[in-house]
C-alpha cells in the first residue's frame, strides 16, 4: 500500500465566493429611492416582527412546564401561542419578499438573462401578485373592521378577547405584501425602461452605486 506525498494533487475545492455564486438566486435588481424608502419600512417592520417567535418560544416553554410539571393546562396560552406566531409569519411575508428570499417554484427563471428575469418579474407583478393583493385588501379589511365592531372574541371558553387584531394583522400582511410589490415593480421598470431612475445596481448582496 502507497501512501500518497504531500505532493501529491488534491481535489480542488471551491472557495466561498465560488459557493455563495452557486448558492445565488437573487434577480440583481436597480434600486430607486421611492423602492429604498419603501424596502426600510418594511424590513424594519419584518426585523421587529421576527422578536415575536422568541416570546412564542417561550409561551411555548412556560406552557409545556405547566402542563406536564403542574398539571395546569391553559387555554389562553394555548391562544396567545397561535396568535404570536400567525403574527410573526404574516408580517415576515413582505420582508422576504423585498430581499428577494422568498421560494421560487419555476425552474426556468433563474435560468434566464437578467432582462429575461426582469419581465417575468414584471409580468407576474402586474398579472398575477397585485391582482391578488388587491383582491385580498378588499376583503380583509372590512372583515377586520366587521370584527372589531362586532368585539369578536374566542369562542374557546377562557378565550383571548379582542379576535379583531389577529384579524387586522391579517389585513395589514396584506397591505405591506402590496406594498413591498409595488417596490418591486419599481426596481423593475427601472432595470426595463430606466424609470425611476435607479440609484444603486443590486438589489441582493452585491451593490454598486450607480454612475449615472
Amino acid at each position: 500500500m502507497t501512501v500518497p506525498g504531500n505532493d501529491s494533487p488534491q481535489p480542488a475545492r471551491p472557495s466561498m465566493s465560488a459557493t455563495d455564486e452557486l448558492l445565488h438566486h437573487h434577480t440583481e435588481l436597480p434600486t430607486t429611492r421611492l423602492s429604498q424608502g419603501m424596502d426600510r419600512v418594511i424590513a424594519a417592520i419584518g426585523k421587529s416582527a421576527s422578536w415575536l417567535w422568541l416570546v412564542v418560544t417561550g409561551v411555548i416553554i412556560y406552557a409545556v412546564i405547566g402542563r406536564y410539571a403542574f398539571g395546569l393546562g391553559s387555554v389562553t396560552l394555548e391562544e396567545v401561542q397561535w396568535h404570536l406566531a400567525g403574527a410573526g409569519w404574516l408580517l415576515g411575508l413582505a420582508y422576504t419578499l423585498v430581499v428577494d428570499d422568498h421560494v421560487r417554484v419555476d425552474v426556468i427563471h433563474e435560468r434566464l438573462s437578467l432582462k429575461g428575469q426582469g419581465w417575468v418579474e414584471l409580468l407576474g407583478l402586474l398579472f398575477l401578485l397585485l391582482p391578488f393583493l388587491g383582491l385580498a385588501i378588499y376583503e380583509m379589511v372590512p372583515y377586520a373592521y366587521s370584527s372589531w365592531q362586532q368585539g369578536e372574541t374566542s369562542q374557546a371558553p377562557a378565550g383571548l378577547p379582542y379576535r379583531w387584531v389577529l384579524k387586522a394583522v391579517l389585513a395589514l400582511a396584506f397591505i405591506l405584501l402590496a406594498l413591498g410589490a409595488l417596490s418591486r415593480l419599481l426596481k423593475v421598470t427601472a432595470l426595463l425602461f430606466g424609470f425611476p431612475q435607479p440609484i444603486r445596481t443590486g438589489s441582493g448582496h452585491n451593490k454598486n452605486e450607480d454612475v449615472s
